[in-house]
C-alpha cells in the first residue's frame, strides 16, 4: 500500500469516526414515524416489508435487534442505521481521495453530505435510505477504483465487485437502478477500450450481478412459513413475487397509489432550492467548479462526466414520476429522502472541485501549502457551520412523539378490542408497540388498507385469532363480487368486540351507516352498532381529558411525522364536541338545545384550559355560542353568548387571514354585534 493510499484510508476512517461520534448522540430512542415501524416490524417478525420487500435491510435489522438486547428494537435498528450513514460519508470520502487524493476536498465530500440537513436527519432513525446512501457510495467508491485501475487484474476485480454491489444495492432501494444503468454501459466502453470485453468476461459479471439479489430468495421463504404475524403480500407464487418487486400494488415507476402529478419543473425547482438551503450555495459552486475543471483532467474527466450524467438522469426522471403533491409539506417530506441519492453526487462534485481549486491554484500561483491550508480552513468552517445549523433539528434522541402518540391510543381503548388501523402513522406506530413491545396484546390489529387485497385474510388471519372474516376481502367499491365483503358484514360478524377505527374510514364503502354509527373518541372512532342507545353526558365524561398529552401546539416542523400526531392529539380533544354539535344540528324538538349545551360547554373548557390552539377552536366555539343562542336555551346570558361569538370568530380571523369564508365570517360578527347592540338598547328602554 503507497503512502497516499494509506493517508486515503487514515483520513477516511477519521470522517468515519466523526460522523459517527456526531450521529450516535442524536439517535432516537423510539419508533419514528412513517415508515420506520412497519420496517422495525418487520425485522422483529421475521415478516415482508412494503414493496419491493426490502429483504437486506430486514435481514440486518434482524441482526442488530439480535445484537443489542438490551436497548429497545427501535433504538437497535435506528443506532444501526447512523452506522450505515457514518459508512456512506466515508465511502464519498475515499471516492474523492481515488480521484484526486487525500485532502480537504475528500473531507468536505463525506463531511457536507453527513451535516446535511437532510442526510443527517434521516441518518438517525430507521429508514432504507442510509443502506441506499452506503450504496450509492460504494458504487461511486468502485467507480473511481475501476477508473484509476491501472492493470487488467484490477479492472476486473473491480468490475466484479461493482456488479455484486449494483444487485445487492437494488435488494435494497429500486431508484439505484438509475445509477446502474449509467455505470454499467461506461464499465463496458472502457474495458472494451482496454481490449478486455469478451464474453467469458460478460457472463461472469451477469454472475456476480444476478448473485447481488439472493437475499430476494428470504421474500419467497418468508412468505411460506407463514410464521410472522405482520407481513406483506404473498410472494409463494411467481406472480405475487413479482408484484411486490415491481410493486405492482404502488405503481410500478411511482411513488404512490394516485393518479395526481406535479410539474417536472416545479419539482426540478423544489430540488433546486433544496439543495441551494441543506448544501449551501458554496458547495453548489464547487460541484460546478468540479465539473469544469475535471474536464481539463484526463484522469478525472471521465469519472466526473458520469457522475453528472447519473445526477441528471436521476433528478429528471424521479422529477417526472414522483406523483405527491409537494405543495403539501408532509408530502413535501416523503418526496426529498429521494434526493439523498442525488445529493451524494453533488457532495462528490464539491470535493473534486475544491481538490482541483486548490491544485489547478497551487500549479499557476504556486505557495501550495497556503491553498491547501486554506482549503482545510474553508472545509472546517462550512462544516461547522452546518453543524450549527442543523443540529437541533436533527437531533431526534429525545424524540418520543410518535410512540407516545401510539401508547396513548392503545391505552385508551377497551379490553378485547379490534383497531381497524388506517395509514402510516396510526397503523405503523400501533403495530410496532404491539408486535415487537408486546403492549396491549388484548387488542387486535386489522389494517383497512392491507383488509383490500385478496392476500390478507389468506395469510393473516391465523394471527388475528377472535377477529372473524366473513369473506376473503374487503372490496368497497365492488362489494358484490365473489368471497369479498363489506364494512357492514365485517362489522356485523364482530359484534363480540367493541371495534375502533383509527383514524377514520375510507368514503368508498358506507355500508356500514346501515347498522353502524361513529362515536368520537380521541384520535379514534368507536362503531357502535344502531340499537346502542348513545349517552351525550356519559360519553363526553368519557373522552374527557381521554389522553394524557403535553406537547404544545404547533411545536413542530410541519413535515414532520410528529407534526401530524400532535395536530391529531389536540384535534382529538374537540372531537366529542365537534360531534354533539353536528348532532344537535341534525335533530330535531327535545334535546337539540341540551345537545348544543353541551357542545358549548366542552368547547369552552378546552379553549379556557390552553394559551395556544388550534385556529379552528376559535370559530367552533363561535358557532356554538352562536346556536346555542337560537336553540332558546334559557341558562345563559344572550349577552354573553352574542360576545363570545363575535369575539372568538374575530379571534379566528386574525390567525387564518386566507379563509375562503372570511367575508361571511365578516358579515355574521357584524350582525352579531347588531343584535347585540339592539339588545343592549332594549335593556336600557325597560323600565
Amino acid at each position: 500500500m503507497s503512502a497516499e493510499q494509506r493517508t486515503s484510508w487514515m483520513l477516511t476512517g477519521a470522517t468515519v469516526a466523526g460522523v459517527t461520534a456526531l450521529y450516535v448522540p442524536c439517535v432516537q430512542r423510539t419508533v419514528p414515524g412513517g415508515d420506520s415501524g412497519e420496517l422495525i416490524t418487520t425485522a422483529c417478525e421475521l415478516g415482508v416489508a412494503h414493496p419491493p420487500g426490502y429483504p437486506l435491510f430486514t435481514l440486518l435489522a434482524r441482526i442488530a435487534i439480535c445484537l443489542l438486547p438490551s436497548l429497545s428494537p427501535a433504538h437497535s435498528v435506528n443506532l444501526m442505521c447512523s452506522l450505515l450513514g457514518a459508512a456512506a460519508c466515508g465511502a464519498l470520502c475515499i471516492s474523492v481521495c481515488r480521484l484526486a487524493g487525500p485532502g480537504p476536498g475528500a473531507v468536505l465530500a463525506g463531511g457536507l453530505f453527513a451535516v446535511s440537513r437532510l442526510s443527517w436527519q434521516w441518518s438517525v432513525v430507521a429508514e432504507v435510505f442510509t443502506l441506499n446512501n452506503l450504496f450509492v457510495g460504494l458504487l461511486f467508491f468502485l467507480t473511481a477504483s475501476f477508473h484509476r485501475a491501472e492493470s487488467t487484474t484490477q479492472r476486473r476485480k473491480t468490475a466484479h465487485w461493482g456488479a455484486l454491489c449494483c444487485g445487492l444495492g437494488l435488494c435494497n432501494q429500486h431508484t439505484l437502478v438509475l445509477y446502474v444503468v449509467a455505470i454499467i454501459p461506461w464499465v463496458l466502453q472502457r474495458l472494451h477500450s482496454h481490449r478486455e470485453l469478451s464474453l467469458r468476461g460478460l457472463v461472469s459479471l451477469g454472475v456476480c450481478f444476478l448473485a447481488g439479489f439472493l437475499p430476494y430468495i428470504y421474500l419467497p421463504m418468508s412468505s411460506y412459513l407463514n410464521t410472522a404475524r405482520w407481513s406483506w403480500g404473498d410472494q409463494t407464487t411467481l406472480s405475487g413475487l413479482l408484484t411486490h418487486l415491481l410493486r405492482a400494488e404502488y405503481g410500478t415507476f411511482s411513488l404512490a397509489k394516485s393518479e395526481s402529478s406535479v410539474n417536472l419543473t416545479t419539482m426540478l425547482k423544489a430540488q433546486l432550492d433544496h439543495c441551494l438551503a441543506d448544501l449551501s450555495l458554496p458547495a453548489l459552486v464547487l460541484a460546478a467548479l468540479g465539473l469544469l475543471l475535471s474536464s481539463w483532467d484526463r484522469m478525472c474527466r471521465s469519472v466526473s462526466w458520469l457522475l453528472t450524467v447519473m445526477l441528471v438522469l436521476y433528478s429528471l426522471f424521479f422529477a417526472w414520476r414522483a406523483n405527491l403533491d409537494i405543495s403539501r409539506p408532509l408530502l413535501l417530506g416523503v418526496v426529498e429522502r429521494f434526493w439523498l441519492q442525488s445529493d451524494a453526487a453533488v457532495c462528490v462534485l464539491a470535493g473534486l472541485g475544491l481538490s482541483r481549486t486548490h491544485s489547478e491554484l497551487e500549479r499557476r500561483l504556486g505557495h501550495g501549502g497556503l491553498w491547501k491550508t486554506t482549503g482545510w480552513v474553508l472545509t472546517m468552517a462550512l462544516l461547522a457551520h452546518m453543524v450549527r445549523t442543523n443540529h437541533r433539528e436533527c437531533d431526534q434522541s429525545r424524540n418520543s412523539v410518535v410512540e407516545r402518540f401510539g401508547r396513548e391510543l392503545l391505552t385508551s381503548v377497551p379490553t378485547d378490542s379490534i383497531i381497524l388501523t388506517r395509514g402510516d402513522l396510526p397503523g405503523n406506530s400501533l403495530r410496532y408497540l404491539y408486535y415487537c413491545q408486546g403492549v396491549r396484546p388484548d387488542v387486535r390489529l386489522v389494517d383497512q388498507e392491507m383488509m383490500t387485497y385478496s392476500w390478507y385474510v389468506a395469510k393473516l388471519a391465523q394471527h388475528h385469532p377472535g377477529v372473524r372474516f366473513p369473506g376473503r376481502w374487503w372490496d368497497p367499491v365492488h362489494p358484490e363480487e365473489k368471497d369479498t365483503f363489506t364494512l357492514e358484514q365485517f362489522l356485523s360478524h364482530n359484534t363480540q368486540r367493541h371495534v375502533f377505527a383509527c383514524i377514520g374510514l375510507p368514503e368508498g364503502d358506507p355500508s356500514w351507516e346501515n347498522s353502524f354509527s361513529r362515536w368520537p373518541m380521541g384520535v379514534c372512532d368507536y362503531l357502535a352498532p344502531l340499537q346502542r342507545q348513545f349517552h351525550p353526558k356519559d360519553w363526553a365524561d368519557r373522552t374527557r381529558n381521554i389522553y394524557n398529552w403535553s406537547e404544545p401546539h404547533d411545536s413542530f416542523h410541519p413535515a414532520s411525522w410528529e407534526h401530524v400526531a400532535n395536530e391529531e392529539m389536540w384535534q382529538a380533544r374537540m372531537k366529542t364536541a365537534f360531534f354533539l354539535f353536528d348532532l344537535a344540528e341534525r335533530m330535531q324538538g327535545e334535546g337539540k338545545a341540551g345537545l348544543f349545551e353541551l357542545s358549548y360547554i366542552l368547547y369552552k373548557e378546552i379553549v379556557e384550559a390552553h394559551s395556544d390552539y388550534p385556529p379552528n377552536w376559535d370559530k367552533n366555539l363561535a358557532l356554538a355560542c352562536e346556536r346555542l343562542l337560537r336553540s332558546g336555551h334559557r341558562g345563559y346570558s344572550p349577552d354573553s353568548l352574542l360576545t363570545c361569538s363575535t369575539q372568538h370568530f374575530s379571534l379566528y380571523l386574525e390567525k387564518e387571514r386566507t379563509d375562503p369564508q372570511a367575508d361571511a365570517i365578516r358579515s355574521a360578527i357584524a350582525h352579531l354585534l347588531q343584535e347585540r347592540d339592539r339588545l343592549s338598547q332594549g335593556r336600557r328602554r325597560t323600565p
